[in-house]
């Protein structure tokens, strides 16, 4: 499959062609950049070096590019992505797109949260959850691939919401997430002096995120569901730990709650159970695609608190961008990125 990746020098773009170099169903046929565009990407990206030299265009030839491609994967900012769709929509080449402009079934929700006018309103597109909406991500045309945090947070909560274990207006997340996440651009906040030795809260009941989860748990509970959702930037590069509280309903008990896990992840190759009582670590995971799940009963609070780990990068960005790639191709969906874990 001739595939391009639009933005190819942010982290999550850099991290995608890494994968995708190894993907032997893949032929990388573009890759752009605007702030670098006429620069090799091992200039930009050294680590590339010897591996791949190809220079980087700009988006004044996109529909040149869509034209070459069979799948075109957007990292870029919101607001951009929803143009590129929209120029391309008579073009077969389909799209995979990192950012949130794909995300939201209802684009009313996105411009709320985003304050962006969102130019594609009538996209056929499906949200890009791989455990959760296959079937619908085998066919589409458009994939908004599935956030960071909400990745990790749905994943460790959908079992507990499908099988009605808990009061789902009792839903507190509180997630922690490598700097990485917040982009390869320059800001203060991001800052080395300011970062390091340094723990904080930010997006605090306001993170874009927020109507994301809510989303996918809604589809699954089958009614709206609002929750809490505080994120967290912590002096690392990669990963996220997601820590998730809800009130069990009244007669649930612990082997229900490990009941519902085993049914419902049993085989999902990439959601590892660590089980009851066990802690994951972002470490466990760093440079993979997988998330490690870990549950524990609070009998004294008769709460349920989920631990979800996951790389911010891979299973948050890139790797399940290929994951959401291999399940429209019809390719084994491990191709490419059933890399072990780094450690330490």
């Amino acid at each position: 499959m001739k595939v391009s990746i639009i933005g190819a020098t942010g982290y999550a773009g850099a991290e995608l062609l890494r994968l995708l170099l190894r993907h032997p169903e893949v032929r990388v046929a573009h890759i752009t950049s605007e702030s670098h565009a006429g620069q090799s990407i091992s200039y930009v990206y050294p680590h590339f070096e010897r591996i791949m030299n190809q220079p980087l265009e700009s988006l004044d030839n996109i529909e040149a590019i869509g034209e070459d491609s069979d799948f075109l994967f957007i990292g870029l900012p919101a607001g951009y992505a929803m143009t590129i769709g929209l120029e391309l929509e008579k073009l077969p080449v389909r799209i995979i797109d990192l950012g949130a402009d794909y995300r939201f079934h209802d684009t009313a929700v996105y411009e709320k949260w985003y304050k962006i006018e969102h130019a594609h309103k009538d996209a056929k597109c499906v949200y890009g959850l791989a455990e959760l909406y296959r079937d619908a991500i085998k066919d589409a045309k458009i994939i908004g691939n599935a956030g960071c945090y909400t990745t990790a947070s749905i994943l460790a909560l959908a079992p507990l919401v499908k099988y009605g274990l808990i009061d789902t207006d009792s839903i507190v997340i509180d997630a922690k997430s490598g700097v990485s996440g917040a982009g390869r651009s320059a800001k203060l906040p991001n800052h080395f002096p300011e970062l390091y030795d340094n723990f904080k809260a930010y997006g605090v009941a306001n993170h874009r995120h927020t109507p994301e989860i809510e989303q996918a748990l809604s589809d699954i509970s089958g009614k709206p569901i609002t929750l809490q959702f505080t994120p967290h930037l912590v002096p690392m590069s990669r990963g996220i730990l997601s820590t998730c509280y809800a009130k069990l309903k009244d007669g649930e008990t612990a082997e229900r709650v490990d009941g519902a896990f085993q049914a419902m992840y049993k085989d999902e190759f990439f959601i590892r159970l660590r089980g009851r009582n066990a802690y994951p670590e972002t470490k466990y995971v760093r440079g993979s695609n997988y998330c490690d799940l870990g549950w524990h009963i609070d009998e004294r609070t008769n709460r349920v608190i989920v631990l979800s780990a996951i790389d911010n990068l891979v299973k948050g960005a890139a790797g399940q961008a290929i994951q959401n790639f291999n399940i429209a191709c019809g390719f084994d969906e491990k191709l490419g990125i059933d890399m072990i874990p780094m450690y330490p």
